[in-house]
């Protein structure tokens, strides 16, 4: 796959292509439904299907104040775009130039001259343009002067819930990740390096690898939870991820730790893992003592042997 950051970088040789365009911040079924009609449509006329996303959520430029957190990093992004038969994605610099671009000269300048697009594919609330004053009619009307089709994909429900990147976030902050996985189609994940911690679960008997906190992925509500973890080599261990501040013994600013179940041998650090959230087991606890948090550990794991079979 071709990753991009400016139009200048587009190959004269790359042809004609179908082209979505979204924030794509979680990649969930309403986001896979779009890059599936992309796909198909770039089959049917054998062209190019690429994504225009952008380096940032555009409200972080046009109201900082109602600035979230995406659900996945760029590096995730570009993983999950990839695997869904993406070839090019243009991540463009989401700036004041870029938010000050008409309708037409987003359209001309991007979609026409740099991206040489035959369709369009983008959902049925698309705007663009400086104020968002484009909409899928001016899209359609530029469509037709430039030479490029218009294609509408209607949003996704779930259970009578339209699928949305902030319904989701809104489960993971319940820790509803069993529920946020039904809108995202796969299970929701961070992805980071481990590093060295303070150790304390190895003196416990509880060995963890400790995340960075540079990791990409919406870490979801504090406490324990059920998942997998795989290592740089694709390996996958069933493992207890610990969300928190690990108050009982000593605090620590918010971390996610995972324990690899019944292995004590395996030396992660400095690898990049990818770590799947399975199923919620409960809040994150303040305990009385060692004794009581180790008998609340060995629970929890029981819990967790039985969930990921």
């Amino acid at each position: 796959m071709l990753s991009l950051s400016s139009v200048s970088e587009i190959p004269a040789e790359l042809g004609k292509t179908a082209v979505t365009i979204g924030k794509f911040d979680g990649i969930h079924l309403g986001h896979q439904a779009l890059l599936a009609e992309t796909l198909a449509i770039a089959e049917e006329h054998m062209i190019v299907p690429a994504v225009i996303t952008f380096d940032r959520h555009p409200v972080s430029v046009l109201n900082p104040v109602e600035q979230t957190f995406p659900l996945i990093g760029p590096t995730q992004k570009l993983e999950l775009l990839e695997q869904a038969g993406i070839e090019l994605v243009l991540t463009l610099t989401f700036d004041e130039a870029l938010s000050q671009l008409s309708p037409r000269e987003f359209v001309e300048e991007i979609l026409v001259k740099g991206l040489s697009a035959q369709a369009v594919v983008v959902g049925e609330d698309f705007k663009f343009g400086a104020g968002q004053r484009g909409d899928i009619d001016s899209l359609r009307e530029l469509g037709a002067e430039f030479g490029f089709v218009v294609k509408i994909v209607p949003s996704v429900e779930v259970e009578g819930q339209r699928v949305s990147t902030t319904l989701i976030r809104k489960l993971l902050l319940d820790g509803s990740v069993k529920e946020a996985a039904k809108l995202l189609g796969r299970l929701h994940s961070t992805k980071g390096e481990v590093e060295h911690g303070l150790k304390i679960g190895r003196e416990l008997g509880f060995p963890t690898a400790n995340i960075s906190r540079s990791a990409e992925g919406f870490l979801p509500k504090d406490g324990v939870y059920a998942g997998w973890l795989y290592d740089a080599h694709g390996e996958r261990y069933p493992a207890a991820l610990s969300i928190g501040i690990n108050e009982t013994i000593t605090e620590v600013p918010r971390l996610l730790e995972v324990h690899v179940l019944d292995r004590k041998d395996l030396d992660l650090y400095f690898q990049i893992v990818n770590i799947e959230y399975v199923d919620f087991i409960r809040p994150s606890l303040k305990f009385a003592g060692v004794e009581e948090l180790i008998a609340s550990i060995n629970a929890d794991l029981e819990k967790i042997r039985v969930i990921l079979g």
